[in-house]
């Protein structure tokens, strides 16, 4: 049997940029050394490319350059399924969106394009209310310029993870939806309960 299974792969790219727009922090994945180096970062995605943001400080800045390999990883809801939420008999299972892509990186090194890269993202990110503006002449973005790179990924492959019971009875289906929602907003309350 082939893995992972063919109805738990989307390969429409549309539905692979939704997750990445609605779900933008990436895991960025490289290598050095044969040892991996992981971050995650906020990603934007324009053209056909990702365009993202570092620190100068960031071990896996050095890797960010020019034709290097990169794997990304972007995350939607996740969660475990209960058979008890099925009309038909399962067993357990986790549900949940991925999105897998390989990449080449490319830095950009002009503080013009990059300060303007950083006002483009806070409009992304602030999106659909606009409640903040990052404005051009903000005193704060220019002295800590030097401190950021800009990057962009030109994505080579893509792979869309999307385990959504797709292999069970209809009403199966929509139950195990409806329970990936609610358990994310239950986990989510949870968490920030526990936590703060």
């Amino acid at each position: 049997m082939k893995y992972p299974p063919k109805h738990h792969q989307d390969t429409d790219i549309n539905h692979m940029i939704d997750v990445i727009k609605t779900y933008p922090l990436a895991t960025i994945i490289s290598v050095k050394e044969n040892s991996p180096l992981v971050t995650h970062l906020p990603l934007i995605y324009e053209d056909g490319k990702l365009i993202g943001h570092i620190d100068i400080y960031n071990p896996q800045t050095e890797l960010l350059k020019d034709d290097n390999d990169l794997t990304i990883i972007f995350s939607g809801p996740q969660c475990y399924i209960s058979p008890s939420i099925y009309t038909t008999k399962q067993l357990p299972t986790w549900n949940y969106i991925k999105v897998h892509l390989k990449g080449k990186v490319k830095r950009i090194e002009n503080d013009a394009t990059l300060k303007q890269s950083l006002i483009t993202m806070t409009e992304f990110l602030e999106a659909p209310d606009h409640k903040y503006v990052l404005e051009p002449d903000n005193p704060k973005i220019d002295p800590n310029l030097s401190y950021i790179k800009l990057f962009e990924i030109e994505i080579t492959n893509w792979e869309g993870k999307f385990k959504l019971s797709q292999d069970k009875h209809p009403r199966d289906i929509k139950n195990a939806r409806e329970e990936l929602v609610r358990a994310n907003q239950e986990s989510i309350k949870l968490f920030l309960g526990k936590v703060f």
